[in-house]
């Protein structure tokens, strides 16, 4: 089963400084049929304005990752960390028991993310927070895990769920399979670049809901840049 939801139909709103598109219920967005995937509770798509972003707020009990599609985001947290995470790189805050943080575009142009919510396997423990360099070119032709709660995949950033985020880049005419486990939940996006999973038609920034698809096969009809998650 492959639910493809267009990007025209997404909830979201735009404020200004922040315009912001929700694949699933977020804020002022509810949609009783879009509360989430499996895991997977919140998949934002934002375009944040130069010289904003979201002030000091908290969190608890959520792993975010952040996927920099264009520009940069600089992170502060009540932890001490900063950082700036640019293009093609990806950020990850585990909550756990309890965070506050801000995300400024300290840019001269629009930073441009995905940022991802998964829900963890256990509430509670030590906030963490961590960012990563994932240079777009060694994910040609393939997934590569960029945040993961499995002990495998030693390179990616943890998370503590049994969830994979997964990031790969596709010339035109490429094809990419990708095994799904049983009882698994998957959620596709392209942030660039329209594709066909498993005859399944996307563009750019259109979200796919898949689930009882034991096999995957992506097929690039442009060049595009993909982000999976795979989750229980």
């Amino acid at each position: 089963m492959i639910e493809r939801k267009p990007y025209a139909s997404l909830g979201g709103a735009n404020h200004g400084w922040l315009d912001a598109k929700h694949h699933f219920s977020f804020a002022g967005y509810h949609d009783p049929a879009r509360m989430g995937w499996g895991a997977l509770r919140v998949w934002n798509d934002d375009a944040i304005a130069p010289g904003t972003g979201f002030p000091p707020h908290p969190h608890a009990d959520m792993e975010i990752i952040t996927y920099v599609r264009e520009g940069a985001i600089t992170h502060e947290d009540s932890l001490g960390n900063k950082g700036r995470t640019a293009a093609g790189d990806v950020q990850v805050m585990s909550a756990g028991s309890g965070i506050r943080h801000a995300e400024y575009n300290a840019e001269p142009d629009v930073t441009r993310i995905f940022q991802i919510w998964i829900m963890p396997e256990r509430n509670g423990g030590q906030p963490t927070w961590g960012a990563k360099p994932f240079p777009r070119g060694e994910r040609a032709g393939h997934f590569v895990v960029l945040a993961s709660g499995f002990a495998e995949d030693a390179e990616a950033l943890p998370i503590r769920a049994q969830a994979r985020v997964l990031g790969a880049s596709l010339a035109a005419g490429e094809q990419l399979d990708y095994a799904l486990g049983a009882g698994r939940y998957a959620y596709l996006v392209p942030a660039k670049g329209a594709v066909e999973v498993n005859g399944v038609r996307l563009e750019a920034r259109d979200g796919a809901a898949i689930r009882h698809e034991p096999a995957l096969r992506i097929v690039a009809l442009e060049d595009a840049e993909l982000v999976l998650v795979d989750t229980d």
